[in-house]
């Protein structure tokens, strides 16, 4: 699936399929951490193992209050425990499927929210 870049801040999506996502200057495999000025691989994080330990290293380069869970094709829920755990980071969580994870991230991103990308 591919987007228009909507502004000219560098993470932002061009677009994204099964297997990797690309940015205006880089192409990520999945699983990986976006944000607005930072990028990360994230080759061992899963759904499951999801949780604050796995979340601070990647919240902490760049300040979020909003994080979108891309969770494949299709959208998963997040374990109550897991959302719960999110949200004592201070951190709002919203799960979905990778295309509308990456459609939400580049509006979130063009109206300059502090928001964070997983892809899974």
């Amino acid at each position: 699936m591919e987007f228009n870049q909507q502004d000219n801040n560098n993470n932002s999506i061009i677009s994204v399929d099964k297997n990797a996502v690309i940015l205006s200057h880089v192409t990520l495999p999945i699983p990986c951490f976006i944000s607005s000025s930072h990028y990360i691989k994230t080759p061992n994080l899963t759904l499951e193992k999801l949780d604050k330990m796995a979340l601070f290293p990647l919240s902490s380069k760049d300040d979020i209050d909003l994080l979108i869970i891309g969770t494949g094709k299709t959208g998963k829920f997040l374990d109550p425990q897991q959302q719960v755990a999110i949200q004592q980071m201070g951190i709002g969580v919203e799960s979905m499927s990778n295309a509308s994870a990456c459609r939400s991230f580049n509006l979130l991103l063009a109206d300059v929210r502090l928001v964070g990308l997983l892809l899974l």
